[in-house]
């Protein structure tokens, strides 16, 4: 969404703060004094082009994350960065050979001009490897940022794919999780911990073969008194760390499900008096997730100072048989301190790699979690050969349709229904009778378990989920507006759409005084959920936002359950010219809107009993007839 320093903005000046507060809106603008600054800031913003991404609904790509399907496709980069990496390895482990050249041909024997020479070498030696060292963060960090790019981007690309279904069994923090802190754990692990991991590997390599060269026997020593007892370390700290990680991601994600649940009910929380309590449960979530991370520090205590004591023990051990072995004149000096400084380097990875290890093992937890979510499939899904559907008159069949959201529990039950193009139909029925149902099933938000939905004879299952959507209009019961502007939320359903339509379908459902009234029209900002917004006119722009996607057929989910008399009787005068040749769904347990349907279908118990116009089952005294005449009895609300 655009939010730049036009007039009308957030940054737009006084005028925005003033009509905010005119009209009882917190403060969303930028103070007075500020705005030179703000624009001064704003001019020197460079574009940013809209990001490119090829999001199929068919084919999301494997499901199994591996480090190196993370770099499928830029294997020649990854050569690269890891030549690089190569040659910086490799020059850093020639000081300690520099160093052994220098006291046993130069110092020992007193030869200045070796000296020199191997000085200028340790000199070069140092340049090139800063050089290449340089080279290597730059080209090896962008192609890290490269990778989680299109991780993050699949990862949310998948879950535009899922169904609805998904998001109702799933925690909206453990879902954020995935995104932040998982993903945040496979970027340490890409980034930083995989160009750690290969440069300490290769230089444990290295210095291995340096150590046989300079003297088989002490290398043999040294890889005997280190290798058996921490690979046996090793082996342990992996059996007992790997639980231990997945238990840590699992207490971050239910950490952030329970904020993210509390920060969206707060006002429930506040008007209930909970929040103590709410403390008190937060308290014990978060305990658990200190627990999980005391856990994982325990153990690494155990692994980290151990394998530190076996290196200590291996560098006494070289001090003492090449300490002897120099006394006995079967090595030079310059040999020995060149063998001690490639023991501390043959450490220095190891103590690396233990701690590398610790982000290897969080960095694989997040990436076990997220192959869950993108091993999930849609229950709603397109078929590969799905068609484009073409225009539609509107004509709705349900044809001996059977769905229940727990397959052992029906919610429908062989529900036939045809509805005529251009017909306006209410469905009417008590709570939890299947009429929000059988909304769900016309939009494709579910598939019936048996029987099949139809538009003007086209299986909804055989045709694009998006020449399928671009053709309905849902406003549903509890309308959810972004944080931006009116003009943002509005045309989010048609982003085509010019500034003469959106005041035109603004003016449709009776909302043109209050844009008139917030000062900076069309621009004035709406904030998240449309929390500035009363019920009422968030259903009211969520009304006229369904309505500016031209829909042919329109699905009103109790659209009105949350207006008052007066915003209900505007809603109604106005739907009389916005449904005109459309063919319209309306959920309705106020019966002021059923009854002016063409025609009106009774859900009760998963089925329609009653089917015909207002007049037609008023007359026929049945279960319609009984509700019409309670709601008379109140007073028609």
């Amino acid at each position: 969404m655009a939010m730049g320093p036009p007039a009308g903005s957030p940054f737009a000046g006084p005028s925005g703060t003033q009509s905010s507060a005119a009209a009882g809106l917190p403060f969303a603008g930028v103070p007075s004094e500020l705005q030179e600054m703000a624009d001064a800031v704003l001019a020197d913003e460079p574009d940013h082009p809209e990001p490119i991404v090829d999001f199929d609904p068919v084919h999301p790509g494997p499901s199994k994350l591996t480090i190196g399907r993370l770099f499928a496709g830029r294997r020649v980069a990854l050569a690269f960065a890891v030549l690089l990496l190569a040659v910086e390895t490799i020059t850093m482990q020639l000081g300690p050979m520099l160093t052994q050249l220098g006291i046993d041909k130069a110092v020992i024997p007193r030869d200045k001009a070796v000296l020199v020479q191997v000085v200028i070498a340790y000199i070069g030696i140092v340049v090139l490897n800063a050089v290449v060292n340089r080279a290597r963060i730059l080209f090896a960090s962008n192609l890290g940022e490269a990778v989680m790019y299109s991780l993050r981007v699949r990862v949310f690309s998948h879950f535009q794919r899922l169904s609805l279904d998904w998001y109702t069994e799933s925690k909206a923090g453990v879902l954020l999780s995935r995104m932040t802190s998982d993903i945040d754990a496979v970027t340490q692990l890409v980034i930083d911990g995989f160009t750690n991991l290969f440069m300490q590997a290769l230089t444990l390599v290295a210095v291995t073969v340096i150590l046989f060269w300079y003297d088989p026997a002490l290398a043999a020593i040294v890889i005997g008194i280190v290798v058996p007892p921490l690979v046996a370390l090793t082996l342990w700290f992996r059996r007992v760390s790997e639980s231990g990680y997945d238990d840590v991601r699992d207490r971050i994600a239910a950490v952030l499900a329970d904020l993210s649940e509390n920060l969206a009910g707060i006002r429930v929380v506040t008007a209930l008096n909970r929040r103590r309590h709410n403390a008190d449960v937060h308290r014990e979530i978060v305990a658990g997730y200190r627990e999980a991370n005391v856990y994982t520090a325990k153990i690494g205590t155990v692994y980290g100072p151990g394998s530190e004591a076996i290196g200590t023990i291996a560098q006494a051990v070289v001090l003492a048989i090449g300490g002897k072995a120099v006394l006995d004149g079967r090595l030079e000096l310059g040999e020995l301190a060149a063998f001690v400084l490639y023991v501390t380097v043959f450490f220095a990875p190891i103590q690396q790699l233990v701690q590398l290890y610790n982000t290897y093992q969080q960095g694989t937890a997040a990436l076990r979690k997220l192959s869950e979510v993108l091993d999930t499939e849609p229950s709603v899904a397109q078929k590969p050969d799905a068609y484009e559907l073409p225009p539609i008159e509107g004509q709705i069949e349900l044809v001996d349709v059977t769905f229940g959201y727990d397959p052992a529990v029906e919610v429908l039950s062989h529900v036939s229904l045809t509805i005529e193009a251009g017909e306006t139909i209410a469905l009417v029925g008590e709570t939890g009778a299947g009429k929000s149902t059988v909304a769900k099933l016309i939009t494709r938000f579910h598939d019936p378990t048996k029987g099949e939905c139809l538009i003007d004879g086209h299986r909804l299952a055989d045709v694009t989920l998006e020449s399928l959507r671009t053709q309905l209009g849902v406003v549903p019961q509890e309308p959810f507006l972004f944080n931006g502007t009116i003009r943002d939320n509005l045309g989010f359903a048609n982003p085509e759409a010019s500034d003469a339509e959106l005041l035109e379908a603004i003016q449709l459902v009776g909302l043109g005084d209050l844009v008139e009234q917030l000062g900076d029209g069309l621009d004035s900002a709406v904030h998240e959920r449309g929390l500035s917004l009363s019920g009422g006119e968030r259903q009211l722009l969520a009304l006229a936002r369904a309505f500016l996607a031209h829909p042919r057929v329109l699905v009103l989910d109790e659209a009105t359950s949350s207006l008052d008399l007066r915003s209900e009787a505007r809603i109604e005068s106005a739907l009389d010219s916005l449904l005109e040749g459309r063919t319209a769904v309306i959920i309705a347990h106020r019966l002021a809107t059923a009854r002016k349907a063409d025609r009106i279908a009774v859900i009760e118990d998963g089925a329609v009993v009653e089917l015909g116009s207002h007049d037609e089952l008023v007359a026929s005294g049945g279960r319609y007839a009984d509700m019409f005449a309670t709601w008379e009895s109140h007073g028609g609300r």
